[in-house]
């Protein structure tokens, strides 16, 4: 069987089957059979009505008394009803469901699976899903539960598995480091299951795939980097002492051992490959300007590529400060550069020691005459191709050493699995000065009380407030309120101040107006999605306001809330939830941390490497299974990879795993 051939090779899968199934992604054989069910229910021994605790459950029972009714404050549908046994009865809601209404008869018993909980002020049964008693077989065990993708719902992805049963014992092995039939058995397993042992013993093999490929990819990265030859730059002790003494401050402990760690990579003939990761505010820039520094004196030119033109400038007015004053001649470029054609010319000619720009780094006809150094701001904002491109603009033969830049905590477990060797320098102080920032939890019915209070105070004592929302739009889907909506709600409260909102599809230019403005303090409070995440220093800005704060993690919250607490005024980070239910442990590790690299940790746990690593790369790391806290499984397949790459006709002899691995080694390279 070829897992490569076009999904509609399977049984029962037509065009219009196959089109929607590409349409998410599943189109090929193999992305069939590893589309995993997403949980399992167990139907044998469904909870009665009367033994019911808070928590996921199946019910067994018939519903009536069901109505809809249309929430105005929300824009929702709300479908209610009661579902009843022998033993008791109680209450269901569904929200955005009204078909529900219509779907069930009074007469007949249903499975119902959802989640019992507390939710405005009593207990029920929160949207779960329904099936007919009469179709379900309980003797086959657990029933698998998969996503749905547009018009296919679970049912239907079992409908087109059941189909294919057979093909499953056609499956081939994939790795060598597994007996024979592994493979087969714990996919057939994992669509198919007999026990919750065995569907875990199923996922424990797939977990171990995916993390031996991702494993091999960085591996073969850091191989193909190795392989490079790049300009030696070197050590200039006394110069560099005498940058440090025109410094109106210290650096801290953590930014002297980067510098170091930086010194030693670029007096190597191979190309540097760090990441220099650090807290909002820890001196990143800084360092980057010591090895700008060094470069310079070395006759190389460098390039430090940034996401935003507005973040551009403020990097190029901060080097530009700290550089001139030792002749280091330091220039901006983006799309609104005047006279780009002169500019451009003296790079190409040498007379640019330092160019600061954004994508207009990336032109063909921006050319260095020497570069030695790229530096990349938020490196994740750029593709591996955009990366590579500004690489590529060295001398020939020669490739630039490479210091990527980012502001979110990378989990050690994490940098070791995603890149390998990758060399990694960390800031984990704060400069002197910098204030801390109180961080409370609190539901959204006290904001009138609490929050609106703070807002005025702040504003009164001429400083900034940002507010940070979910959604651009409304949507009646959902239960949240949109950035527009928000910033309508806020000038209607506060009508004397200035109040603007900003969010990812605004024009660039429009995006870097509404910054500048509030950078200005021509903005009193700030509505914007997580778009500010990752943006200019504000020191004005004293208050942040997270909303719905229980559907973003720990690391994305902690780099909000580092938007704040960058002046001499002490700051405040408000957490808002709604609902009844507690606060999660997440939040309450937050209002008492504010140590990025323990919150990162704790998020990998909680949480898995989703937000993280989305945060850290372009690109999307799509583990299906696979958890980077598991340190014994990780540390398996690294040994089982190192063995692997002994032998060099490996990587011909299993075509299947080095065309899976390509698409790794695309997220997990720097260079």
């Amino acid at each position: 069987m070829n897992l490569f051939s076009e999904v509609e090779e399977l049984k029962g899968i037509g065009p219009k089957t196959a089109e929607t199934l590409k349409k998410y992604g599943i189109r090929t054989v193999r992305d069939f059979f590893y589309n995993l069910p997403r949980d399992y229910e167990n139907f044998e021994a469904p909870t009665t009505i009367s033994e019911i605790q808070p928590g996921k459950v199946v019910i067994k029972g018939k519903i009536d008394k069901i109505s809809t009714r249309r929430a105005r404050k929300r824009n929702l549908s709300i479908t209610e009803g009661v579902i009843s046994d022998k033993t008791g009865a109680i209450k269901v809601v569904w929200f955005n469901q009204s078909y529900r209404k219509s779907q069930f008869s009074p007469e007949k018993e249903y499975y119902f699976t959802g989640n019992y909980e507390l939710k405005n002020g009593r207990y029920s049964l929160i949207s779960p899903s329904a099936a007919l008693v009469s179709d379900i077989d309980t003797s086959a065990g657990l029933n698998p539960i998969y996503v749905a993708h547009g018009a296919l719902k679970s049912h239907d992805f079992k409908r087109l598995v059941n189909a294919s049963r057979e093909k499953f014992a056609e499956i081939p092995d994939f790795l060598p480091t597994v007996k024979a039939g592994v493979r087969q058995k714990s996919l057939f397993e994992a669509h198919f299951p007999t026990s919750i042992k065995a569907v875990q013993a199923a996922r424990d093999y797939l977990a171990y795939e995916e993390l031996f490929e991702l494993i091999l990819a960085a591996r073969l990265n850091k191989r193909e980097n190795d392989k490079l030859k790049a300009s030696g730059v070197p050590f200039e002790l006394e110069k560099v002492k005498d940058f440090l003494a025109g410094l109106p401050f210290e650096l801290t402990k953590a930014q002297k051992r980067a510098a170091w760690e930086i010194f030693q990579d670029m007096e190597k003939n191979t190309p540097m490959n760090r990441l220099l990761q650090g807290d909002v505010g820890s001196g990143k820039t800084m360092v980057a300007a010591l090895a700008a520094y060094e470069v310079a004196l070395s006759g190389h030119q460098v390039a430090l590529l940034a996401p935003t033109a507005i973040l551009a400038t403020q990097h190029y007015e901060n080097l530009k400060r700290t550089l001139e004053p030792f002749k280091i001649a330091v220039a901006l470029l983006t799309g609104a550069t005047k006279d780009k054609k002169s500019l451009k010319e003296n790079i190409r000619a040498g007379k640019i020691d330092l160019v600061v720009g954004t994508h207009a780094l990336l032109t063909d006809d921006t050319e260095f005459a020497k570069l030695g150094l790229v530096i990349i701001d938020e490196q994740h904002r750029f593709g591996v191709e955009q990366r590579q491109k500004l690489a590529l603009k060295s001398p020939a033969g020669l490739a630039p050493h490479l210091l990527s830049m980012t502001a979110t905590p990378i989990p050690r477990s994490l940098q070791l699995t995603i890149f390998g060797d990758l060399d990694v320098s960390v800031l984990n102080e704060l400069p002197k000065g910098r204030q801390p920032v109180k961080t409370t939890i609190l539901p959204e019915i006290e904001m009138r009380e609490k929050l609106y209070p703070a807002i005025l105070g702040t504003v009164g004592a001429r400083n900034q407030v940002y507010w940070v929302c979910k959604a651009i739009e409304d949507n009646p889907r959902a239960e949240t309120t949109s950035v527009k909506a928000r910033a309508s709600k806020l000038q209607q409260l506060f009508p004397k101040l200035e109040i603007a909102f900003l969010h990812g599809r605004m024009k660039p230019a429009e995006k870097d107006e509404i910054m500048a403005r509030f950078a200005g303090g021509k903005i009193d409070i700030l509505v914007s999605t997580t778009v500010i995440e990752v943006g200019v220093d504000v020191p004005n800005a004293s208050l942040m306001v997270i909303e719905n704060a229980e559907s973003y993690g720990l690391a994305q919250i902690h780099q909000l809330r580092g938007r704040v607490g960058r002046g001499q005024v002490a700051s405040s980070c408000y957490l808002l939830t709604t609902g009844d239910a507690a606060p999660s442990r997440r939040l309450r590790e937050l209002e008492k941390s504010s140590d990025g690299f323990y919150l990162a940790e704790v998020d990998l746990k909680l949480r898995g490497p989703g937000e993280i690593y989305g945060a850290l790369q372009h690109g999307a790391l799509d583990l299906r299974i696979a958890s980077l806290s598991d340190t014994k499984l990780i540390s398996r397949a690294q040994k089982d990879v190192l063995e692997f790459l002994k032998n060099p006709e490996n990587m011909v002899k299993y075509e299947e795993l080095r065309r899976i691995i390509a698409k790794y080694q695309q997220i997990t390279t720097l260079n």
